[in-house]
């Protein structure tokens, strides 16, 4: 693992593309368009292409003896584990408020009341391995918002999605799950098909073409985020373990070959026992080939002056995922601006969030954690403004609305106003 002596000297693997690639772009234009204007026909004849599933009507959707067939293929103790997982998630998403706030004062009510989407679609990616716990980071924040239908895509390959997804599901309590994925798969939900209904909002991670096709049609629905390749930004101390951080930095590096994994440290000596030990985690790892080219080509240990520079500099990144692996850790939080989730300590490693805390794990990638948050079941909520005067405070506040609808220029606003101060 490759040595930074600054910033400016890693400047090459900081910078990160965007999502504005045209030639993705257009095709995955080409392909929403098509699904919204041929639904079904064209949803399949995608799925055909690109996952190599023959669908049709009655099997885009996964039937009951599928999941049957799916419980009794997994592992029991897997299942044990998957339920007390679903328990942690779900009862993390709970405590997020959603209760109405409405005040009266003066003959003045005034608030908001909170409101679940009627329909939510979950994207779970089927590439390189069975992502079977982003089936809870989507599903359960929905549940969680009071979201009465929730539907679930995910690509199957030759037909078949793989066991602990579909378990996953129907333990989360997803409505119904559909064998489509990718652009496609966004484009039926955002749109609908004759199989595949249409909802309010997508969340879900997914590939540059499943990021590009919510970018698509956002505005037709509501999205979580723009999601790119998995990150882990490591701000360690001298008296970490090394075993433990080189552990961490290969924790994301074997997601995909676009993954990135950075160690920040103010410790020279440090740096070099960590980056002897990822090369010695590395040969040992069964997914070695995509962790070795991201940490050659994405990842990188950057040394900085101090505690205070990794901070400002993690700022400036605004990682996905933000381990502070120090002992004064607490005192660094309050330092930290712009993070998808922070991993506190030398026994809070990536992987806790990822499949059991409770937190979710889809998050804000590529800087854009400046911007957008965690996946919650705010996603899934609407705040609605609630008015109520009485007469006497439209006969008080009255004089004010008129003088100011008038500066607009909006008599019929000011007159709605008037017509009562008349009366």
């Amino acid at each position: 693992m490759k040595i930074y002596q600054n910033a400016a000297e890693a400047a090459e693997i900081l910078r990160r593309g965007g999502f504005d690639d045209a030639e993705k772009a257009q095709a995955v234009r080409a392909i929403v368009a098509d699904v919204r204007e041929n639904g079904d026909k064209a949803l399949f004849a995608y799925c055909k292409k690109f996952d190599g599933s023959a669908l049709i009507a009655q099997t885009v959707r996964v039937s009951e003896e599928e999941f049957a067939a799916a419980y009794k293929a997994v592992d029991k103790e897997l299942l044990s584990s998957l339920k007390k997982a679903v328990r942690n998630v779900y009862e993390y998403h709970r405590r997020s408020p959603k209760a109405e706030d409405i005040r009266t004062e003066g003959g003045r009510t005034t608030g908001y009341t909170v409101r679940p989407v009627e329909r939510a679609g979950i994207y779970v990616p089927g590439g390189t391995a069975p992502l079977v716990s982003t089936v809870l980071m989507g599903v359960l924040p929905a549940k969680a918002a009071g979201v009465e239908h929730i539907y679930m895509c995910t690509p199957a390959k030759e037909g078949k999605v793989d066991p602990a997804v579909l378990v996953a599901a129907k333990e989360c309590g997803a409505e119904a799950v559909f064998k489509a994925g990718g652009a496609q798969a966004i484009a039926a939900l955002a749109y609908g098909t004759e199989s595949i209904p249409k909802v309010d909002v997508i969340a879900g991670p997914g590939n540059i073409y499943v990021t590009l096709a919510k970018k698509e049609v956002y505005g037709a629905v509501g999205i979580d985020m723009l999601a790119g390749p998995s990150e882990i930004l490591i701000i360690a101390d001298k008296a970490q373990d090394p075993v433990f951080v080189a552990a961490d930095v290969l924790s994301q590096a074997e997601h995909d070959r676009l993954a990135r994994a950075l160690l920040l440290t103010d410790d020279a000596a440090f740096a070099q026992k960590v980056a002897a030990e990822v090369d010695r985690q590395l040969a040992l790892l069964p997914r070695k080939d995509i962790a070795a080219y991201s940490v050659e080509h994405a990842g990188g240990i950057i040394l900085v002056k101090d505690q205070e520079e990794a901070c400002d500099l993690a700022n400036q990144i605004a990682p996905e995922h933000l381990e502070l692996a120090a002992e004064n850790c607490e005192e660094l939080l309050p330092k930290i601006k712009n993070a998808g989730a922070v991993f506190m300590g030398s026994y809070t490693p990536e992987p806790v969030g990822d499949y059991f805390a409770g937190p979710n794990h889809t998050l804000p990638t590529g800087g854009t954690a400046r911007f957008f948050e965690v996946l919650n079941q705010d996603i899934f909520l609407r705040k609605m403004s609630v008015i109520r005067y009485s007469e006497q405070a439209v006969r008080e506040d009255g004089p004010d609305i008129i003088r100011l609808a008038e500066s607009e220029h909006l008599h019929a606003h000011a007159n709605a106003i008037r017509v009562r101060l008349q009366k």
